[in-house]
């Protein structure tokens, strides 16, 4: 299919990746402008934002690259009013940006509970906050929070300040729903399974000296025997954002290879 978001205006926060890798938020808004959308590539790393914003032009999409970090207000409200004033309106709103730090209960901070809830939650919030309005007025928007399996199970590691903030991140999404279904606007999540992306051998290097094995085992405990790209999440939230999920608010959708299905 073509020209799913013909006419229309993305902003995604966390739009750049780790590396020179394909991560969920770069795959997402290379294929928001494949499908005919105008997009604002928000990253905090301006050098990845640039990097996503050149392979869109490269392939004769419209495209920004800006700085921000997510859980500055101020800064996100000036990215928000540029892309409307650099493309008129806001139609699609695409939360990608997230964090972990390890530690249960007892052995996190307070500091990191706080900034990993800052950048999780709150940033969701903040983002909400400044794009909302433009999309009540226009009467009409999409918004896509990037969630993760482990806000709904155990994922196995001990990461008590992520499991929380991202089962936030779904509570939040569907309140969002609710509150504004009359409004011509709606909003899901996505929740990625155990993903090949750029971001977890970051977070798994501590973990794992051989990533050979890190991939094997993942693999093995998905139901479909593999990790996911960041295609297939870039996929979801393309449904998700299009008129072809008009009818659709509130939902989380897993892309998992079915690993919500287990219960261990």
């Amino acid at each position: 299919m073509a020209d799913r978001l013909k006419g229309k205006t993305a902003i995604i926060f966390g739009a750049g990746s780790v590396d020179e890798g394909w991560g969920n938020g770069k795959t997402s808004a290379v294929l928001y402008a494949r499908e005919g959308a105008k997009v604002a590539c928000v990253d905090i790393n301006q050098a990845a934002a640039e990097r996503t914003r050149e392979i869109i032009e490269g392939e004769g999409g419209t495209a920004l690259a800006m700085q921000a970090d997510v859980t500055n207000l101020a800064r996100i409200r000036e990215v928000v009013e540029e892309t409307k004033q650099a493309f008129g309106r806001i139609d699609i709103l695409h939360n990608n940006v997230g964090m972990n730090i390890e530690g249960g209960p007892v052995e996190t901070s307070e500091e990191d509970w706080d900034r990993v809830m800052a950048v999780n939650l709150k940033s969701m919030f903040l983002t909400c906050k400044c794009v909302l309005p433009i999309m009540e007025a226009q009467g009409y928007g999409a918004i896509v929070n990037i969630s993760s399996l482990a806000s709904i199970r155990w994922m196995h590691f001990n990461y008590i300040s992520y499991y929380a903030s991202k089962a936030g991140v779904n509570n939040f999404t569907r309140a969002i729903a609710l509150q504004y279904a009359e409004r011509g606007i709606r909003a899901n999540t996505v929740l990625p399974g155990l993903m090949d992306t750029p971001h977890i051998y970051q977070a798994m290097k501590d973990h794992y000296t051989d990533f050979t094995e890190m991939q094997k085992q993942r693999a093995a405990v998905t139901p479909m025997k593999r990790m996911g790209e960041g295609w297939d999440i870039a996929y979801a939230a393309l449904f998700l954002a299009s008129d072809e999920a008009k009818y659709v608010t509130g939902i989380e959708l897993c892309v998992d290879g079915g690993l919500h299905c287990k219960t261990h």
